[in-house]
């Protein structure tokens, strides 16, 4: 073998090492002083909100000078070190497809409904769930926070929950409820689920903050955000604040995915829904659309619209997905949670 070519085999299993590593999970932070980064610059970047290599990859060259005592120099250093360890280039589609294949799916207690999403909400994405009030939205995020704890094999994700409740809907009991049904001890399910109350679009966002920093010391395996939207059509007002908000929102929501890609944590958000009053609302047959514009379309990796059915039961239809066909299953909501539906 020419040096040539034992450079080059050397080189792709160095490569072949670092996406192993990435793929195993989240970088500890520590693991940047191996590459010339002192321990008190990794202190400052934990303080700073940072907690992962790859939370440093991710990140611009000016939101790490914003970090007190991170110079650009150091910021050029901090990004080439993370680059070193998070493969970030170009990879064959073969890669892509068997991380597809090994995605993590979290049941939603309805075997029509998991049909529906091909195994159930996607980890490692952002899932936007809207309807209108007493379509199941809450219900589903409460059944989503034990499934999360559910093996592997049993259709759930073997971690914690994150809820950030903006609406005060967030209710322990069904948690209790819907554990029993599962053979699970109630009080578990509940230390298993960390909640916080939002009470404004900067205190939301900044809820991220601390929930990374949960992340990067134990499993979580699910974040729900109920409702996403509903502070933001309270705290601005109007058309002269709605560019403000728009852009508030798309930070907010590029957080969110910057966690489902450090963590692999399913993201699931509701979202509230407007009427349209225009000329157009005639000719549709439902003239209700999600709020939040093309600002949370583009952000959501997969859209659900959630509409009444008879009595109990509900529909939900694939509103936008990249690989999902646009079609509809029923689930109904029982004391139990999520469930079949009910003739």
């Amino acid at each position: 073998m020419s040096k040539t070519a034992a450079r080059k085999e050397k080189e792709k299993e160095k490569v072949q090492e670092v996406a192993e590593e990435a793929t195993s999970g989240p970088l500890p932070l520590s693991k940047l002083e191996e590459h010339g980064i002192t321990a008190s610059d990794v202190k400052k970047l934990s303080e700073g909100g940072f907690n992962t290599v790859e939370s440093i990859a991710f990140a611009t060259r000016k939101s790490l000078c914003a970090v007190k005592g991170i110079t650009e120099p150091k910021a050029d250093k901090l990004l080439a070190a993370a680059s070193q360890l998070v493969p970030m280039g170009f990879s064959p589609a073969t890669e892509w497809h068997q991380q597809r294949l090994e995605i993590v799916h979290l049941a939603t207690g309805s075997t029509e409904l998991d049909n529906l999403l091909k195994g159930g909400i996607e980890t490692g994405s952002i899932t936007e769930i809207f309807g209108e009030f007493r379509t199941g939205k809450t219900q589903l995020c409460h059944q989503l926070c034990v499934s999360a704890q559910l093996p592997l094999d049993q259709g759930g994700g073997d971690g914690r929950a994150l809820y950030i409740d903006t609406e005060g809907t967030f209710r322990p009991e069904r948690l209790v409820a819907i554990a029993e049904r599962f053979g699970l001890d109630g009080q578990d399910v509940l230390d298993n689920v960390a909640v916080a109350r939002a009470y404004n679009t900067d205190h939301q966002t900044q809820l991220l903050v601390t929930a990374s920093a949960m992340m990067s010391e134990q499993h979580y395996a699910l974040i729900i955000v109920d409702s996403a939207t509903a502070l933001y059509r309270t705290d601005y007002s109007g058309r002269g604040e709605l560019a403000d908000r728009q852009m508030h929102l798309g930070r907010f929501l590029r957080k969110l995915q910057r966690l489902a890609d450090e963590f692999g944590v399913a993201v699931v958000i509701t979202n509230q829904v407007v009427a349209q009053v225009d000329g157009g609302a005639m000719f549709v047959s439902d003239p209700k659309k999600p709020i939040g514009g093309h600002i949370i379309a583009h952000a959501s990796t997969t859209r659900l619209s959630l509409r009444k059915g008879k009595n109990e039961t509900r529909i939900c239809k694939v509103y936008d997905s990249p690989c999902l066909p646009e079609a509809e299953a029923s689930f109904s909501i029982n004391d139990d949670g999520i469930g079949e539906p009910k003739d």
